[in-house]
């Protein structure tokens, strides 16, 4: 799998590279914002390791466009920074980064981390089924997912995979209210280490894309207290 690295200082990348090199991942390298954002369209990475301290652009304004500039592969971001205070996580999280290490971090917690988010794109077991409610169409076997409004011509959404995976888990269980954690458990699995409110992130995320108003959801729920649940009557 590539992975690229973006970080300014060196010495701490070349580390990066050394660790995760010898674990067989193809380590690809941008010591700017603006490279970084260049690399990512060309190599199409499964994961970017991502410093918040960066120059030209820093690393929240990188990953708020790449997680915007709708690429091929949705990578999956893990943020780096100095910083520990907690605000810190929650913006880079906001942004829609999925996990966060604190500098300085072993470089056995460092290939732990990676190992973890991208043994999540390998959870989800291939389903030959169609869900299909008053409004969406789901085919889980060709990953396509379909919007149909009333007076308006249907529509094929772009999802990324896990806005398709959590909009699955919805539909596939109408009514249910789901907590943090059980989304957590289902669309990552144990491995997950970041905060859990990077759940949050990706419900305004897939609400943007299938809301009629995002600001008043129709389909996707806040169950105040407890979670969410989906609801298409």
């Amino acid at each position: 799998m590539d992975i690229l690295i973006v970080e300014d200082e060196r010495e701490i990348a070349q580390l990066i590279n050394s660790c995760l090199s010898r674990e067989g991942f193809a380590c690809h390298h941008a010591y700017d914002g603006i490279t970084a954002l260049q690399q990512a369209q060309t190599i199409q990475p499964d994961l970017i390791i991502l410093d918040l301290m960066l120059p030209q652009l820093d690393g929240l304004e990188v990953c708020s466009r790449i997680r915007n500039q709708g690429m091929t592969k949705d990578p999956y971001i893990l943020m780096l920074t100095a910083k520990g205070e907690e605000l810190d996580r929650i913006i880079g999280l906001s942004t829609g980064a999925d996990d966060y290490l604190v500098k300085p971090f072993s470089p056995r917690e460092l290939v732990a981390r990676v190992r973890a988010l991208l043994r999540r794109s390998l959870r989800h077991e291939k389903q030959s089924q169609i869900y299909e409610t008053s409004h969406f169409i789901l085919n889980l076997d060709e990953h396509i997912a379909t919007r149909k409004l009333e007076n308006q011509p249907q529509e094929e959404l772009d999802l990324t995979a896990l806005e398709f995976n959590l909009l699955s888990a919805f539909i596939s269980y109408p009514g249910k209210v789901w907590s943090r954690e059980q989304l957590i458990d289902k669309l990552w699995g144990a491995d997950f280490f970041g905060d859990e409110r990077v759940v949050d992130t990706h419900i305004r995320r897939l609400r943007k894309k299938i809301e009629p108003n995002p600001a008043q959801p129709s389909f996707v729920k806040t169950v105040v207290g407890v979670g969410y649940k989906f609801e298409d009557n």
